[in-house]
């Protein structure tokens, strides 16, 4: 045996939602290989001793901007067409070099509060997949493409710019390291794209395999115009364009009616919450109960630090908890099992990893974060599911590790020089997003 977690209470997320209290989690060639009430009689080469801490699933966060990680705190005061034009001044001036310096600070960031695995849809794919590749967490990334094509124009997939990143970025990374990292398509969202780019990426991904990515029904005026324009909702417009004819993830959700959500609920669409980055710009966040009613799957995410402040997940679940209680008026609506399984099961469920994580459970990835409840606001733990989402943070994170290879300890990250990221971004990153414009 390589590692044996000793004497922790681990919370598996399993069928039966077992909590094990003085558990010994055993790990082998980076997969759980036991669950147990006693010490294996095996020696273990590794002991970790957890004594007084809570083993969970790696948390999954689904909906992510990793390399915006540089403008954190740029815009949060402002409106939102006063923000949305200071972002995407900086964004023109991003370069490769620059995405993976802030990718790789933001991957720090997740790794620090637990997150095993996230779902990036950015521009700079191939940049953010060499920050995922060195840091060794894990991965589905997509290209967020856009652009408008007049109908008389001829669209051709094999020399569109964007198209031919996707199908580059595939070619090298899809599947890198036992499928670590996966590529998925990605559109940024219905209004800056039209039907003949979804076309064509949908017939990309039918023909690799991949998965989809978007953002959905965001904002009431996103809807407004589609309805305009085309007399149908962003829902049924890419329903008929076949774009959830793949494994699609939607970020937001939010303004879908109960027709649309019902039919990307039969569709196996998933939707992420992103109650934090909703509320600091001033908008209702994803209806949980309801999409969760329409056969939709409902994982969670941050979006970039720069629409939520931080990427912490923990701080996610307690507010989409709240959320789903201040909507219903009822106190027990989304109770804490609920929250963790968006951030662990339903995560695992929405990237396709359902059967590599999600859970502790012999024969899975050893994707786990170590939670240490010795800390005063995590005293008396008399319900440890009900501590998780409602007192613990991110920063209580002590220990995470995917595939059994330990990612972050103790304020160390093992694959991550910090000091050298963090001096990237000092000295070319944010100098070369802020220089002037000559």
């Amino acid at each position: 045996m390589d590692t044996l977690i000793s004497n922790v209470t681990a919370v598996t997320m399993n069928p039966r939602m077992e909590v094990v209290f003085g558990a010994y989690i055993g790990i082998q060639d980076g997969k759980i290989v036991s669950i147990e009430k006693t010490p294996p009689a095996e020696a273990p080469k590794t002991i970790i001793d957890a004594t007084g801490m809570v083993a969970i699933p790696g948390l999954i966060n689904c909906h992510t901007h990793l390399a915006t990680a540089s403008l954190r705190c740029l815009t949060d005061d402002l409106g939102n067409t006063e923000a949305l034009q200071g972002l995407l001044q900086k964004e023109a001036k991003m370069d490769s070099r620059s995405a993976k310096a802030a990718a790789s600070l933001a991957i720090a960031e997740c790794l620090r509060f637990g997150v095993t695995s996230v779902s990036d849809l950015y521009y700079y794919p191939n940049a953010t997949a060499q920050a995922v590749a060195e840091s060794g967490i894990k991965a589905n990334l997509a290209l967020s493409s856009y652009r408008f094509i007049d109908e008389n124009e001829d669209f051709d997939f094999e020399t569109d710019e964007q198209c031919q990143e996707l199908v580059r970025v595939t070619e090298k990374w899809n599947g890198f390291d036992n499928g670590r990292i996966k590529i998925d398509a990605g559109i940024y969202a219905e209004y800056i794209s039209n039907y003949k780019l979804w076309e064509g990426l949908v017939g990309y991904a039918a023909e690799q395999n991949l998965g989809m990515q978007l953002h959905l029904a965001e904002t009431r005026s996103e809807v407004d115009s589609c309805l305009e324009r085309t007399g149908m909702n962003p829902g049924e417009l890419l329903n008929c364009h076949n774009l959830f004819s793949r494994p699609t993830t939607a970020a937001s959700c939010t303004y879908l009616t109960p027709e649309e959500r019902k039919l990307l609920g039969k569709k196996g669409v998933t939707a992420v919450a992103t109650p934090v980055c909703a509320y600091k710009n001033g908008q209702p966040s994803t209806p949980i109960l309801e999409s969760v009613k329409a056969g939709m799957n409902v994982a969670l995410g941050t979006g970039g630090v720069i629409e939520c402040g931080n990427l912490d997940l923990f701080e996610v679940m307690r507010f989409a908890a709240m959320d789903a209680r201040k909507e219903s008026g009822d106190p027990a609506a989304l109770p804490s099992p609920a929250a963790l399984m968006m951030a662990t099961v339903s995560g695992a469920q929405a990237q396709g990893r359902a059967k590599e994580c999600g859970m502790l459970q012999v024969g899975m990835d050893a994707d786990i974060a170590l939670v240490d409840f010795s800390a005063p606001h995590l005293i008396p733990c008399h319900n440890v599911l009900n501590g998780l989402v409602w007192s613990a943070k991110g920063g209580d994170v002590a220990m995470t590790m995917v595939r059994g290879k330990i990612l972050y300890q103790n304020g160390t990250f093992p694959t991550i020089d910090l000091k050298q990221v963090v001096e990237e971004l000092t000295t070319y990153a944010i100098p070369k997003l802020f220089e002037e414009t000559k």
